[in-house]
């Protein structure tokens, strides 16, 4: 088996967001097909870490993507262990990674999440200029760099001319391998939880709710669309908002439990939502990468309704009818896809061989190993 190492400069055990559930997910299968060693913040709870090893390396503090130490380090880890390739997750500490490689020659790779310095540029930072000089480095002097999506790599690879041949896609992936088949008891499940009407049509949204973009698209939803459904009285429908960190001034929604809103803050068993909604909600406006809760949503058999910015980097073409997409702050349209019946088809198989985590990672291993 090939001996890789993974760098991860935040905590990710357990995982709250999407972003540290991609990379627990991600790493967790793959140790499962190479021999893993990761190194995370000291922050992580390693009874998480099943198929691998786990080192606590990494400080908490801001500091640690300065630490003069890392260098030293991980190229005694790299030395020590024989490690065939070194992973980093994102490109914060590029300057490290570009220091182990030239010390030991390892094979070198960044796995990127989004591009990093266009997310910053979209929620406002000054300082993504500098950021957007340092990513492109890192890209060029690495063996390897992983993309999210095809959009990614494909601008990337322009944006920085980069080599096209190192440059692979590695998307966001999910646990499971079919289309589900207790997608009805779920519904009825979810239903009899929050005392729904039979006839109410079950909108979801959910993410991390302190994350600018999440929290714009729920201020979209229960701002813009919301009213617009309202104003239908035929129309029979919940809107189901789960996640963590809503700001204390929006006071739980309590505002909108008379219009139709239901804020059940975070719940155990997600999965529940997903396969038992009517509906998943993506209105998101802005941020980069692919948004996780899409794929996770189509996974479970129930169709998306995003914003073009919301549908960035999955694959339409295995998506089937299961996403539909509308125009950047068109809300009339958005709302009036919401109020269409909804499709009673499947998840295309093609989607589950394009996303399943286990070959996602075979794909990751068979490149480290060309």
């Amino acid at each position: 088996m090939k001996k890789i190492l993974d760098i991860v400069p935040y905590a990710y055990l357990p995982f709250f967001s999407g972003g540290q559930k991609s990379i627990a997910l991600f790493l967790d299968h793959l140790g499962h097909e190479a021999e893993l060693t990761v190194a995370g913040t000291v922050t992580n709870d390693a009874s998480h870490a099943k198929s691998y090893t786990l080192l606590p390396l990494l400080k908490t503090s801001f500091k640690r993507y300065l630490d003069p130490s890392l260098p030293g380090t991980f190229t005694h880890i790299v030395k020590e262990k024989g490690i065939d390739a070194v992973i980093w997750e994102h490109p914060y500490l590029g300057w490290v990674a570009r220091r182990v490689q030239k010390r030991t020659g390892v094979k070198t790779i960044f796995h990127t999440h989004n591009i990093e310095f266009a997310r910053f540029r979209s929620n406002g930072k000054w300082w993504w200029p500098i950021l957007e000089k340092y990513e492109g480095n890192c890209f060029r002097h690495a063996d390897m760099v992983f993309f999210i999506s095809d959009e990614d790599r494909h601008f990337a690879v322009d944006h920085w001319k980069l080599d096209a041949g190192k440059c692979h896609t590695v998307p966001f992936g999910i646990e499971i391998s079919k289309y589900p088949d207790d997608k009805a008891a779920c519904r009825e499940k979810l239903r009899q939880l929050h005392g729904f009407a039979p006839d109410e049509k079950i909108l979801f949204f959910n993410g991390l709710l302190d994350y600018k973009p999440n929290l714009d698209a729920l201020k979209a939803i229960i701002d813009q669309v919301n009213p617009l459904l309202m104003a239908d009285a035929g129309f029979k429908y919940k809107i189901m908002i789960c996640g963590k960190r809503l700001p204390e001034e929006m006071n739980e929604l309590k505002a909108y439990a008379d219009k139709n809103v239901v804020y059940a803050g975070f719940v155990e068993d997600i999965n529940l939502y997903f396969k038992g909604a009517d509906l998943f909600l993506n209105p998101v406006q802005s941020g980069g990468g692919i948004k996780t809760k899409m794929v996770e949503s189509i996974a479970f058999g129930t169709t998306v309704l995003a914003t073009e910015t919301g549908a960035l980097g999955i694959d339409r073409t295995v998506c089937g009818d299961k996403l539909i997409v509308v125009k950047d702050d068109e809300w009339q349209a958005f709302a009036e896809q919401i109020k269409k019946p909804s499709a009673e088809t499947q998840t295309p198989a093609a989607y589950y061989e394009t996303y399943y985590w286990g070959s996602i990672v075979k794909k990751v291993v068979k490149l480290i190993s060309g």
